[in-house]
């Protein structure tokens, strides 16, 4: 699993290949240079032979040749820190537009059963942390393993045998490191799941703010955020401390590696070797260099546990299944207004149905009500028609043409759909309400706010049309937003209406007013209203009565009264609860 997570993770860096030659080139001439460092520096100290005896000219040669060697270095390590962060962040780029692009190709039913925190912790966090990985390895790998062959070069160059003692103690901190990262592995997968359920408690008690003043549950909202917390901070600590014993751990080593390299190579001198002192001190050098990468390159595979941590996390997303796929070429139905369902069974989950052979044949320009109480199948008989979800059973059809056949974007463009939950995005008034039609006019803008009653309202705001709102700005009243919603339908002007609890959240003045407005926005149009005030659906051409699942009974307000049944026993007590 782990290989193929790495493999998947890589593959995002191959459209940006071309820039890994240049880093490979300018890392190995950057550890060549830094390198070739210590040779000058012992050059240079043996030109320093005794008290009043230093031979200045040959010391000022090493000098200025080591000034040239560490600012060409530096140079091409900065060229190749600029090529691995250009691949790094375009591959994490291109890795975040693909998890955005798949949020939207993901059915309906993930987004409501998974914690938007979550998704979001993957969005932002997860993926913040695989950049971070990926930056280190490509950073410390690529400059580690060039400078680890470098070292052993040179260092065999200076001395074989002093060489071989260095080369063969050193495996050891690679050892101690793998030891180490087999136990924070598993505690840095626990705290990215941790961590995603904590973005979920934030996002609920932030967004449900009042919901939680309202009934007093500040101290159990923090008892649970701090149960969380809790638990984040002890995997947090282990995954930490278990990270951290690596470096330590393979210092530890390394200074017994730097100590034999000392200890041998004085023996050698002493014993008559080969060695100068200069050679001593460069090849001290080379050894606490040898030495460090293996020091970095176990501290980036830490760090690249919590990275393939989040990577699991967001593949896991990127491999959900997906809306089922459109017919190819889809069938362009005539938005007639003619809707068919025809022995529609569906259910959220296998084995709970909610709809059962649900029946019902939609003239064009028919006012379709739907009441019953709540949890019967209402919102659900919309979201099959807009196919936000796909029926299990039967099947529902708009103008003749089955719409698993046609392409979503043409059958929700057929749809102008108002909710009891209102929409508004960051930005002015005037783009909240030409949101499903960004090229209309200014003019008919004016029209359809006048229309939905938004135009006295918007008049009174700072810069008017160009206020800048969002959703959660005091801006606007709950009242307000919803004129917005319905002033952006009526300007798409769509053939078929589906309103839901439209007028919620409005006052009953205003509601008189906008419902004058539907009844010019309805004219002609196939028009499907939710209504738990039944007050409100008196004229419509036919009234679907739902109870469990099940459309039980069917007719305009006047018959259905006659006969009796379950909807004059709602309408009734409705009216013995107004009056």
């Amino acid at each position: 699993m782990k290989k193929n997570i790495t493999l998947r993770l890589f593959g995002y860096t191959k459209p940006f290949a071309f820039l890994l030659l240049p880093a490979v080139i300018s890392a190995v001439i950057s550890v060549a240079l830094s390198l070739y460092t210590p040779i000058l520096v012992g050059r240079g100290i043996d030109y320093i032979i005794g008290e009043n005896n230093v031979d200045f000219d040959g010391v000022k040669h090493y000098v200025i040749m080591i000034v040239i060697t560490v600012i060409l270095s530096a140079l091409f390590n900065w060229v190749m820190s600029f090529c691995t962060y250009k691949i790094t962040y375009r591959a994490i780029s291109d890795m975040r537009k693909e998890l955005y692009a798949k949020l939207g190709r993901l059915p309906l039913g993930y987004i409501d059963s998974t914690p938007h925190g979550d998704i979001i912790s993957r969005m932002s966090a997860d993926i913040e942390l695989i950049s971070e990985g990926m930056l280190q390895c490509f950073s410390q790998f690529l400059t580690g393993i060039v400078t680890i062959v470098g070292t052993i070069v040179f260092m065999l160059n200076i001395n074989v045998r002093v060489a071989l003692v260095v080369i063969l103690i050193t495996p050891l901190s690679l050892f101690v490191a793998a030891f180490i990262t087999k136990l924070c592995k598993d505690k840095f997968k626990e705290q990215s799941a941790v961590r995603g359920e904590l973005s979920s408690c934030i996002e609920e008690l932030v967004g449900g703010q009042k919901v939680v003043k309202a009934f007093a549950y500040e101290n159990r909202a923090i008892e649970k955020f701090e149960e969380i917390n809790g638990r984040l901070y002890k995997c947090g600590v282990l995954a930490q401390f278990y990270s951290a014993l690596t470096n330590p751990s393979t210092r530890f080593v390394n200074g017994i590696v730097y100590a034999a390299a000392g200890v041998f190579g004085a023996v050698s001198v002493i014993n008559g070797g080969a060695m100068s002192v200069g050679q001593i001190a460069a090849f001290l050098s080379y050894a606490n260099q040898y030495t460090k990468p293996f020091n970095e390159i176990t501290g980036v595979i830490t760090e690249l546990q919590a990275a393939f941590a989040s990577a699991g996390r967001v593949f896991d997303v990127l491999d959900e299944q997906e809306e089922i796929p459109e017919k190819e070429p889809p069938v362009k139905a005539e938005a007639d207004g003619r809707v068919d369902i025809e022995k529609v069974s569906f259910s959220y989950k296998p084995g709970q149905k909610l709809l059962e052979n649900v029946d019902l044949n939609v003239k064009p320009g028919q006012r379709v009500a739907i009441v019953g109480p709540t949890g019967c199948g209402k919102t659900t008989l919309i979201n099959l028609l807009m196919r936000f979800y796909d029926v299990r059973e039967g099947s529902i059809k708009v103008g003749g043409t089955d719409i698993r056949e046609m392409g979503r974007d043409d059958l929700r463009s057929m749809y102008g759909m108002v909710l009891q939950d209102t929409w508004i995005f960051t930005g002015t008034i005037r783009e909240n309400i030409a949101y499903g039609r960004p090229d209309a006019t200014d003019d008919e803008i004016l029209e359809a706010a006048k229309m939905c009653h938004c135009h006295s309202f918007i008049r009174r705001l700072p810069k008017g049309y160009d206020t800048v709102v969002s959703e959660d700005s005091g801006t606007l009243s709950q009242g307000q937003k919803q004129l917005l919603c319905i002033a952006r339908i009526a300007l798409t002007d769509p053939p078929m209406l589906i309103l839901d609890e439209a007028t919620s959240s409005i006052d009953t003045r205003t509601e008189q007013r906008i419902q004058s407005s539907f009844a010019k926005l309805m004219k002609g149009k196939t028009s499907f209203i939710i209504a738990h005030r039944l007050s409100t659906i008196k004229d419509a051409d036919v009234i679907l009565v739902m109870k469990d699942g099940n459309i039980i009974e069917q007719g305009d307000h006047e018959s259905l009264l006659e006969k009796g049944g379950f909807y004059a026993k709602l309408y009734k007590s409705q009216f013995e609860q107004a009056g």
